[in-house]
């Protein structure tokens, strides 16, 4: 550490670490200038009074990134029917419990295997549930925080992933076979893939970059989402005549809402990704963050006015998530320029991509393939293209990323992500079956799977 900086962070470090750490105000060290001792001591408070500050931000980020689960649910009930308004609620609700309890039992240590690699950093496994040894209580791969912080952090992700693919097969899917894929997802699928590179695998060796999940979360939602979506087949009344009839969701203030709910999330999600308070690092990741937002809005709305002729909304608050979507992979690595250029494209690929998979036949009631899936691609790309920083003590140094290795990891996720998920929804659909009856389906799901309804008073086998 400088020595200039040191001696400007000694006296409020020790201001800090007495507010923070209990019995410390009562004896404060002795600072004198003549004593090694003394200095030696400083430092340890100073060291304590940054772990404090570093774990109190990923606290913060783990609230925030928490909230998102609340915009999810908004976005996807207010671009969906009324008569399916509990259904979407309750397995938005129930994905939280499922990524949190599921991660808890195997996927943290199946995510971070540690030094029990095997077979070419291919396997490695550590064993169920979270550890209770104190000397766990610093995080095993990053010292700044907590065991406990780093867990909730990463598991808030697994929950995320899940959420994506519930509101592709939103409408028309079993409550019961979604809860079982999910567990399954959340527990094996999404932890193992998140290993190969965040875990310190084969992908993290070959240079892959996902600052923040791009791939690793979006992705890897987006290809369990795809598959869903084609064993489901479309909504009833969806496609008429070789035609795409719209099916229109019941409340754009709910959706809107819900957008900015995760947009002010995201700066958990990606800030929190930085896996320190470092004010340098995490102000920049804020800065590429909002910058890629805002530039997928504009760029989502002309070519989505050009096309369509009238300013759609919809397309607008889907150009919002796309742009942050595809700047999560860099938020950390990119330009300003860069990050501007990475929204915007991501803004215009989502509409086109809306329109591509509607004329391919591929329902997704909340355009999760388009802004998920297909910005994921993008935004993972799109690091060996706009890459040009690493971050070291706080300050960007030039580096330089490789395109082959972010092909790799995108074709390798996808690959066996949208293998496996297939595979267990095809297992689920012979089992069980994995799509409601066509009266529930007309009815609602809220009538046909809860027997409740979200609005007083709804009208069975209302369109809205």
């Amino acid at each position: 550490m400088n020595t200039k900086r040191l001696c400007k962070l000694i006296p409020a470090a020790i201001l800090l670490a007495t507010m923070a750490t209990p019995g410390l105000a009562d004896t404060p060290p002795a600072i004198e200038a003549t004593s090694g001792h003394s200095l030696e001591a400083a430092i340890a408070v100073a060291d304590q009074a940054l772990f404090t500050v570093n774990n109190t931000w990923m606290l913060v980020a783990i609230f925030l990134v928490f909230i998102m689960n609340l915009g999810f649910a908004a976005v996807e009930t207010g671009l969906t029917r009324a008569k399916n308004t509990v259904n979407i609620l309750f397995k938005n609700v129930t994905i939280v419990p499922i990524g949190i309890l599921t991660y808890a039992l195997m996927g943290f240590n199946l995510m971070y295997p540690g030094d029990s690699w095997l077979i070419g950093h291919i396997l490695g496994f550590k064993g169920f549930g979270l550890s209770m040894d104190p000397n766990g209580f610093t995080s095993a791969y990053n010292p700044s925080y907590t065991y406990w912080a780093d867990f909730l952090f990463q598991s808030m992700f697994a929950a995320t992933a899940a959420t994506i693919v519930s509101g592709a097969v939103a409408e028309r899917i079993k409550l019961s076979s979604f809860i079982l894929f999910s567990i399954v997802y959340v527990m094996l699928i999404y932890p193992f893939v998140g290993s190969w590179g965040w875990g310190g695998g084969w992908l993290a060796d070959l240079g892959f970059h996902d600052f923040a999940g791009s791939t690793f979360v979006h992705s890897v939602g987006g290809w369990g989402a795809l598959a869903g979506v084609l064993l489901l087949g479309p909504r009833r009344g969806k496609y008429l005549n070789g035609k795409s009839k719209p099916i229109m969701g019941h409340s754009m203030p709910l959706a809107t809402i819900g957008v900015f709910m995760l947009w002010l999330g995201w700066f958990g999600f990606n800030g929190g990704s930085v896996l320190s308070a470092d004010p340098g690092a995490v102000s920049y990741v804020f800065a590429t963050t909002t910058l890629g937002a805002a530039a997928g809005i504009m760029s989502s709305m002309l070519v989505s006015w050009s096309i369509q002729k009238k300013p759609d909304l919809s397309m607008v608050l889907n150009g919002c998530l796309a742009g942050l979507v595809g700047i999560t992979a860099g938020a950390d690595a990119v330009s300003i320029s860069g990050a501007l250029i990475i929204g915007a494209v991501a803004g215009a690929i989502v509409v086109l991509a809306v329109f591509g998979f509607d004329r391919l036949k591929l329902d997704d009631p909340v355009g999760a393939l388009s802004v998920h899936l297909v910005c994921g691609v993008w935004g993972t790309l799109a690091v060996g293209l706009f890459g040009k920083y690493a971050w070291e003590n706080g300050v960007p140094v030039a580096a330089s990323y490789s395109i082959g290795a972010q092909l790799a990891g995108i074709l390798a996720a996808g690959v066996f992500c949208f293998a496996t998920a297939y595979a267990l929804f095809a297992a689920l659909r012979a089992v069980m079956g994995i799509r409601v009856s066509e009266h529930e389906e007309l009815c609602g799901l809220d009538i046909g799977e809860h027997g409740m309804e979200a609005y007083n008073g709804f009208q069975i086998f209302s369109n809205q």
